[in-house]
């Protein structure tokens, strides 16, 4: 009984180009984008496709590694919907939340889940007071709200 035979990978050229994959939100109509540091890390060039298909080149405008953020800007020729703010600080054990992203590239997907605790500490360093979730979180949702 013999299989198919399948098409061997071509071994990794050096000096090849890799991509990463992430998720952000915009927060201000001037192109003003979140994301998490470590998706455009090292980056020589950044690309933010919005949900309609369209492409922009991103400018990194700063960057936390330490609390892993990057702030991007982006020029679009049309109005950019903007993600609103809420009040963390009103946030109960219990809430419904929603996480929403790109996983694995396919599409912008969103996820449910609750508030499973405020106020998580992980002794990481002076940024604790974490709010803990549910919702599924799959690669590619990084970056994402």
């Amino acid at each position: 009984d013999q299989g198919m035979p399948m098409p061997r990978t071509p071994p990794q050229q050096q000096g090849q180009r890799a991509e990463a994959l992430g998720s952000g939100f915009i927060v201000g109509a001037d192109g003003t984008i979140v994301t998490n540091n470590h998706v455009i890390d090292g980056a020589s060039s950044i690309k933010v496709t919005l949900d309609d298909g369209t492409e922009l080149p991103a400018k990194l405008v700063g960057h936390d590694a330490k609390n892993d953020l990057a702030v991007l800007k982006i020029k679009a020729d049309k109005p950019l919907p903007t993600v609103k703010w809420g009040d963390s600080s009103k946030l109960m054990t219990g809430d419904q939340v929603l996480a929403i992203g790109n996983p694995f590239g396919i599409g912008t997907t969103v996820t449910a889940g609750i508030v499973s605790a405020r106020g998580r500490d992980l002794h990481s360093g002076p940024f604790d007071d974490f709010i803990q979730i549910d919702a599924p979180i799959n690669h590619g949702n990084s970056g994402g709200p």
